[in-house]
């Protein structure tokens, strides 16, 4: 079988070399030129899998009987249009990986918190003694694991809209969806399409697997579709098969008990803030699937550190805690960011907008922001919002809002860089926007 693989990041050459292992003809397309990709062009040539930089030719369709494509092709490129025309089937890396894939999967999805979530998932099953790996968005591609890893080890991948979009047959044991709210809608054209790509993750499910949702999302559960599988919530409030919050306490509920279990306190989580309590909660049901005990997952939850660029302490200068959130790339992230400090907040705000409507924010940064430092393309932005609620300042670049917040920060405060914007304005993505803050930050 003749493969096109559309795309030279991660996902596309994971997808190149196991279609070569599995003895098909890939072909690598990307529409970036080749300046920046030695490396890959190196394996590319090792493994002898043809390839073409600087534009998707028509080698791209040429004898073709199956595209691709990784999630950060828009729908509506050329290359994609064409193949739609020639009738060429167009399957994602996700397809494709779980396509050869044996293991038990739990596929994690919404629009914040998949990272987290997929990472902590994954600790509480290696904590308990069952052997796990995080995939998809939070690292390797699914393609790179088939035939790497022993066929006990449960997947768990975080999973975007991008590839969903983009499925067939993939069907995950154990689907979850954290939340949904308007993102992406360029891509997807509106916000209709991206619930519809979301809802993907459990379209083939069967009897036997499980759908995880958060019962508290309204725009989630008003538009569910019907699914095949069992449905287990997570909620603030009691539900009838499921985790919630109940006195301080996690509770646990499952139709064949009489009784409610107390998994923990909610003091005792590792994590802070209540969007990482539904994280918490999200995960304990993923595990309890696979049947690891209350103990376990309870000593898990205690000992998980967190991921980089999402809520990840740095440093404390002249005791003032700096923390990492880059991650945070719209406003409902940066609106659990703002709410789980009780400290006074300097913010760093700022990058690319996609028509970000920063009233949501209004109350928390009445209640906790002393100030705001405005960086990006959305500065003027932010600052035009904010400046008549809280003192509101201008800064060309990360670097020197950094340095600026040391000005605005007293003993006791805490510096939080949780831009609620994308990070293409002047970074490569949210992790290099992140690399940047923490050596600003080592540099006080």
């Amino acid at each position: 079988m003749r493969i096109t693989i559309i795309g030279a990041a991660r996902s596309g050459i994971a997808a190149a070399l196991l279609a070569k292992e599995l003895g098909h003809i890939p072909f690598l397309t990307e529409s970036k030129p080749n300046d920046n990709f030695s490396e890959t062009i190196a394996i590319l040539s090792q493994n002898g899998i043809e390839y073409e930089f600087g534009g998707n030719t028509s080698r791209s369709h040429d004898n073709c009987d199956l595209i691709v494509t990784s999630p950060g092709v828009p729908p509506d490129a050329k290359v994609l249009i064409e193949a739609e025309r020639k009738g060429i089937k167009i399957i994602s890396e996700l397809e494709f990986g779980w396509m050869h894939c044996k293991n038990p999967t739990i596929a994690i999805t919404g629009t914040n918190g998949k990272t987290t979530t997929t990472a902590l998932t994954a600790h509480i099953f290696n904590h308990s003694g069952r052997k796990a790996i995080a995939c998809g968005n939070i690292g390797k591609p699914i393609s790179s694991l088939i035939g790497k890893i022993s066929s006990d080890t449960i997947i768990v991948a975080e999973v975007s809209s991008f590839q969903l979009d983009r499925i067939d047959k993939f069907r995950p044991d154990v689907a979850m969806i954290l939340n949904i709210t308007p993102d992406h809608i360029s891509y997807h054209g509106s916000f209709d399409n991206y619930m519809i790509a979301k809802y993907n993750i459990f379209k083939n499910q069967k009897e036997n697997d499980l759908l995880i949702i958060n019962q508290d999302d309204e725009t989630l559960n008003n538009n569910l579709p019907i699914t095949q599988g069992g449905i287990a919530a997570f909620s603030q409030n009691n539900v009838n098969r499921g985790i919630y919050m109940k006195n301080g306490n996690l509770v646990m509920r499952f139709p064949n008990q009489h009784k409610e279990e107390k998994l923990m306190e909610t003091s005792e989580l590792s994590l802070p803030g209540l969007h990482n309590c539904y994280n918490s909660m999200a995960a304990a049901l993923a595990a309890r699937a696979f049947e690891i005990k209350n103990e376990d997952i309870r000593d898990s939850l205690m000992s998980f550190l967190g991921v980089e660029h999402r809520l990840e302490y740095v440093r404390t200068v002249d005791e003032v805690d700096f923390i990492n959130d880059s991650k945070a790339t719209n406003i409902n992230a940066t609106w659990y960011a703002l709410s789980s400090y009780n400290s006074p907040l300097v913010w760093i705000a700022g990058g690319r907008g996609d028509n970000n409507d920063y009233s949501i924010l209004d109350d928390l940064v009445k209640k906790n922001v002393k100030c705001i430092i405005a960086i990006g393309e959305e500065q003027d932005s932010i600052f035009n919002h904010f400046s008549s609620m809280v003192r509101c300042i201008r800064i060309d670049n990360l670097v020197d809002a950094v340095r600026q917040s040391q000005h605005y920060a007293e003993p006791g405060d805490l510096v939080l860089f949780t831009p609620a914007c994308k990070s293409f304005d002047q970074f490569l993505n949210y992790e290099h926007r992140g690399e940047i803050f923490k050596a600003a930050v080592s540099d006080l």
